[in-house]
């Protein structure tokens, strides 16, 4: 009698691959210091958020729209300015223009490197206006369609939403 063995042949894409243990500790860690605009703007509905959104892109780009309640830091001027304007401890958020850009990452270390719990919202500015969340402007407050490609759900493409009665809060398809 002979027997027979089946070998898997692993995808060249797997071929170095973390551990489960891995994995997890180095997803939880990126839960950690990451956001995503859906997150933050639901939390950002609530009574009391508990922490500051901070935009740390140029003057120009704040004069073109940013987060509604957002402070205005951009991320060259965080640790001269930042101490005299945030309370020491404060929770902060922060973002940039959008995914492209690692502007909200340097300015994260800035406030990590003050003592502040920190994180940098995914996507920044880009994705915040694309999920069609309501933005500022000099203008006043501004609202662009939710693009389909980044929420399904809110485009009407299938996928789950928040309750009815949670005005203005679009909630993340994934």
């Amino acid at each position: 009698m002979t027997e027979s063995t089946t070998t898997r042949t692993v995808p060249p894409l797997f071929a170095q691959v973390a551990t489960a243990d891995e994995a997890i500790a180095h997803f939880r860690g990126r839960l950690a210091f990451e956001s995503d605009v859906s997150d933050v703007a639901t939390a950002l509905a609530a009574d009391e958020p508990g922490f500051i959104v901070v935009d740390t892109r140029s003057d120009a780009s704040w004069a073109q729209g940013h987060v509604p309640g957002a402070l205005h830091l951009p991320g060259r001027r965080i640790a001269q300015e930042a101490p005299g304007r945030i309370p020491a401890g404060t929770p902060v958020v922060v973002y940039c223009w959008g995914p492209g850009c690692n502007g909200a990452t340097r300015a994260a270390l800035e406030f990590a490197l003050l003592g502040h719990p920190v994180k940098e919202m995914l996507g920044g500015f880009e994705y915040w206006v694309r999920e069609g969340f309501a933005y500022d402007t000099a203008d006043g407050v501004m609202q662009r369609p939710v693009d389909a490609l980044t929420n399904v759900a809110a485009a009407g493409l299938g996928g789950a939403q928040l309750p009815t009665g949670e005005v203005g809060v679009i909630s993340c398809a994934c």
